[in-house]
């Protein structure tokens, strides 16, 4: 099952995608897709209906964030072997933990602005898992019961202030726009093996990232386990999990950044596409 928000930006309705790829309106069914929506029991009710009684969404409206109200939105540093060799840093023992601003949060086509005085904004094609039950000391055996599905995050990132200005990785994470996150959340028994999805990311056309979930040194059910040692995990909560080489800070013979005017488009099998254009930040 599908699920997304859809409509303009702080009045998204609930839908899910049916078999033709056409929106169905979930408004007469819950309020939103909030975190008490991702529960296995409530998901079950919703797989339960049949799409082509829901009311039909005509067009093309922009999608929201597939989750209303996250409460946490967590990140995953150097997670491909390849990933770190191109950022000349060694592969973590363990999982490298930041956050980003719920704040940075945005939908999966909305623009992404280069924040006021940046110099090194560049991209991230990720794998993005949804919490739907509480996790709290969870073992990896039984991580993935806490999940209620995954989707696609383009982990946007300003390099500069994440590692010449000092402190921790989060001030060049959580910038606004620097969270595109959708277009659906994809429940987990459609996804099937999370571990084995192809991966991509281009700007302006030209192919910049390809992976596969295979190659993550730390697996979903590694990371969902590892995080409850040290916080909470509630539904809705969204955890962000790394990327594959070929972001603009490792290009060679030069790092090449995003600017004004740039496209960009990524995918993950199963889990959809964005694309979003790019403009400079400017006052309101």
């Amino acid at each position: 099952m599908k699920l997304l928000r859809f409509g303009p930006s702080g009045s998204e309705k609930p839908g899910l995608l049916d078999a033709d790829g056409q929106i169905r309106d979930l408004s007469g069914v819950i309020a939103d897709i909030t975190p008490d929506v991702l529960s296995p029991i409530s998901l079950a009710k919703l797989a339960a209906l049949e799409p082509t009684s829901l009311p039909l969404v005509e067009g093309s409206p922009r999608h929201g964030v597939p989750v209303k109200n996250a409460g946490k939105f967590i990140a995953i540093g150097l997670n491909y072997a390849d990933h770190a060799a191109e950022s000349n840093m060694p592969i973590p023992k363990e999982p490298i933990v930041f956050t980003k601003a719920i704040t940075s949060l945005c939908g999966p086509n909305d623009t992404v602005v280069i924040p006021k005085g940046s110099v090194k904004s560049d991209w991230e094609v990720e794998l993005g898992i949804i919490i739907g039950t509480k996790a709290q000391y969870v073992d990896e055996a039984s991580a993935l019961d806490h999940v209620a599905g995954y989707c696609l995050i383009n982990d946007v990132s300003e390099r500069e202030w994440q590692l010449e200005r000092g402190g921790t990785w989060d001030k060049g994470k959580g910038c606004d726009t620097f969270g595109p996150t959708g277009p659906w959340l994809v429940t987990k028994d459609e996804v099937g093996d999370v571990q084995a999805l192809d991966m991509w990311l281009d700007v302006n056309g030209r192919r910049m990232q390809t992976g596969n979930t295979k190659t993550m040194i730390f697996g979903a059910a590694t990371l969902v386990s590892y995080l409850s040692q040290f916080m909470t995990l509630l539904p809705g909560d969204i955890i962000t999990t790394g990327t594959p080489p070929g972001v603009g800070m490792g290009m060679k013979p030069e790092a090449v950044y995003l600017k004004p005017g740039d496209v960009i488009t990524l995918g993950i099998e199963k889990l959809g596409e964005q694309r979003q254009d790019v403009v400079a930040w400017s006052a309101k």
